[in-house]
C-alpha cells in the first residue's frame, strides 16, 4: 500500500479539523494542539508496550528534530487559522509538498520522474482553486506563519523519510513526535494563557481530536516511511477535498463551480502520481526479475 496510505491519513486529518473547528470555541489553539498531540505520544506508548517495542533509538538527534520542527509547524498553522481565513491558511500549509520536493532532491539526493513535480504543482493549483485564499491587508505577519509552518512541514517529513532509510518503525516515530510535540505546546500555551476547564460537554472533542489526530499521524509517518516521497505528497492534497465533503456534510456547505474544478484538478493530480508510482514499481518487478 506505501505511499497509499497518505489517502487514509487525510481522511483522518479532515476528521481532526472538525473536531479543531467545534473546539476552537472551547479551547485555544495551541491547547487544542497540545491534547493532539498528547494523545498521540499516550497511544503510541500503549503500542510499544503491548509490541515489546522500545523507544531507545541511535538517531535521537533526528527524531528531537522532527518532534520539534513537527510542534512548531502544527503550533503555527493553528495561530495562521486563527488569523487568517481559513482557506487562505490552508493553503499556505499545503505549499508543504513544494518544498518537500525541492528537499528532498537536494538534501536526500532522490531523483524523481518529472511527471510527479507536475502532479505536486497540478495538485496545488488545485488547492488554490478550491480554496481561493485571499490577503487582506494587515495579515501580512499571519500569512508568513502560515507559509513558515508549510516550509517547517516539509522538513519534518523530510526527517521522518530519513529516520525510514534509518529503519526506525513507525510508532517509535510516531511516539517522540507526540511527546517533543507535547512539551513544545504545553510551553506555547502556558506563556500566552492558561489551560481551560475539561468538562463532560468538550471532553468528547478531545477525543475526536485526538483519535483523528492520532491515526492520521501514525498512516502519514507510514506513507512517507515506505512510499515515494513526492507520490505521498501529491496524495497528502486528499485532506483538503476531504474537509470539503465534511463540510457539506456537516454544515451544508455548498461549492461553486470553480471550487468543484479545484477538486477535479486534485484528482487529477492524484491519479498522475499513481499511474508513475504504479508505473515505477512495474519497472522494479521487471528488473529484479
Amino acid at each position: 500500500m506505501t505511499s497509499s496510505w497518505m489517502l487514509v491519513a487525510g481522511f483522518f486529518f479532515s476528521a481532526m479539523a472538525v473536531f479543531v473547528k467545534l473546539g476552537a470555541e472551547h479551547f485555544g489553539t495551541a491547547e487544542l494542539a497540545f491534547y493532539r498531540s498528547l494523545a498521540t505520544c499516550i497511544v503510541a506508548a500503549a503500542v510499544l508496550l503491548a509490541t515489546r517495542g522500545t523507544v531507545r533509538s541511535r538517531h535521537m538527534g533526528t527524531h528531537l528534530l522532527r518532534g520539534f520542527v513537527g510542534a512548531l509547524s502544527l503550533v503555527g498553522y493553528f495561530y495562521a487559522i486563527a488569523r487568517l481565513p481559513i482557506a487562505t491558511a490552508q493553503t499556505l500549509n499545503y505549499t508543504s509538498p513544494l518544498f518537500l520536493a525541492i528537499a528532498t532532491t537536494v538534501v536526500l539526493g532522490e531523483r524523481f520522474s518529472p511527471w510527479l513535480v507536475v502532479a505536486i504543482v497540478t495538485g496545488f493549483v488545485g488547492v488554490a482553486l478550491l480554496l481561493q485564499p485571499n490577503f487582506q491587508g494587515g495579515t501580512e505577519g499571519a500569512a508568513l506563519v502560515g507559509l513558515f509552518s508549510g516550509v517547517l512541514a516539509s522538513w519534518a517529513y523530510l526527517a521522518v523519510r530519513t529516520l525510514g532509510r534509518l529503519g526506525e518503525p513507525d510508532m517509535r516515530v510516531v511516539f517522540w513526535f507526540g511527546l517533543v510535540s507535547t512539551a513544545v505546546c504545553a510551553v506555547w500555551q502556558l506563556a500566552s494563557s492558561t489551560f481551560h476547564a475539561i468538562t463532560w460537554g468538550n471532553f468528547w472533542i478531545l477525543l475526536g481530536l485526538g483519535a483523528g489526530g492520532t491515526l492520521g499521524q501514525i498512516a502519514m509517518t507510514r506513507a512517507y516511511r515506505t512510499g515515494n516521497t513526492l507520490v505521498v505528497g501529491a496524495y497528502s492534497y486528499s485532506t483538503i477535498v476531504y474537509a470539503m465533503v465534511f463540510g457539506m456534510v456537516l454544515w451544508n456547505d455548498r461549492l461553486s463551480t470553480l471550487e468543484w474544478a479545484g477538486i477535479a484538478v486534485i484528482v487529477v493530480a492524484g491519479l498522475m502520481a499513481m499511474r508513475v508510482e504504479k508505473k515505477e514499481q512495474i519497472e522494479e518487478a521487471g528488473f529484479e526479475s
